[in-house]
């Protein structure tokens, strides 16, 4: 027996997704959850071999929902807005359907997912565009795991970031926090008139530097508020000049 799990703040869209795999007695919907939270705790709970999840969502969305899951299963995207690049999510995606969808489309979807899994093993990182596309307010906040809770940080929390072998660790003005992401994305989506990349292991809030010294060999290491110090390469040297217009 396969397992599935809906995840959407609406009713409505809940009720038909699970009516309309009521025609597939192989697959069993073990959970139907109304906001991320809850599909966080779901999945983690059922391990389903598939989700139908919803984009935009209140607290979290469905981007940020995936990033807190560490092995996320198959996904099945479900949206009634056709502006989150969905040419990107049928490259990445098992499929997408745009609300309010038949079961014509709907049963298309699936059969694309049932011959999936049946003739290829499932690479879950390939199918989910968790660094391709960002929502507007993942600009805004970053959503991370701690002792077992969900924290949502506001990027204007944040002091700097460090790369950690495969995590990173964002630090705020009193704690400091773990997430298995990569430096390039945080480069990317974090606005750039905000935030630098110093260093291959560094990115710095400007509003944070108080001030940058001279080292041996002519390397620089910049201080913060909180007296910190962050070293800085040659080419963030350079890029920190620049941005400071010095």
């Amino acid at each position: 027996m396969m397992k599935a799990v809906v995840i959407d703040d609406e009713p409505l869209a809940r009720s038909i997704v699970s009516e309309y795999l009521r025609h597939y007695p192989e697959i069993k919907v073990v959970q139907e959850c109304s906001d991320g939270f809850e599909g966080v705790k779901a999945i983690s709970q059922h391990k389903p071999d598939l989700i139908f999840l919803d984009i935009q969502m209140p607290k979290i969305n469905g981007f940020e929902m995936l990033e807190l899951i560490d092995d996320p299963p198959a996904v099945i995207f479900t949206t009634a807005y056709d502006e989150y690049a969905i040419k990107a999510f049928e490259a990445h995606a098992i499929d997408y359907l745009l609300k309010p969808f038949s079961k014509d489309r709907f049963d298309k979807a699936l059969q694309k997912w049932l011959m999936k899994r049946q003739h290829e093993k499932q690479d879950h990182k390939a199918l989910l565009p968790h660094e391709q596309i960002r929502q507007p307010e993942e600009r805004n906040r970053i959503v991370v795991r701690e002792s077992g809770n969900i924290r949502i940080i506001q990027v204007n929390e944040i002091h700097y970031i460090e790369a950690y072998d495969d995590y990173v660790k964002i630090f705020t003005a009193k704690e400091m926090f773990l997430k298995k992401k990569t430096m390039s994305l945080y480069e990317n989506i974090l606005d750039p008139s905000d935030f630098v990349r110093v260093h291959r292991s560094y990115i710095v809030q400007l509003s944070q530097i108080t001030r940058i010294e001279p080292m041996e060999k002519d390397s620089h290491v910049a201080q913060l508020k909180s007296g910190a110090k962050i070293p800085l390469s040659k080419s963030g040297y350079a890029k920190l000049k620049t941005v400071l217009g010095l």
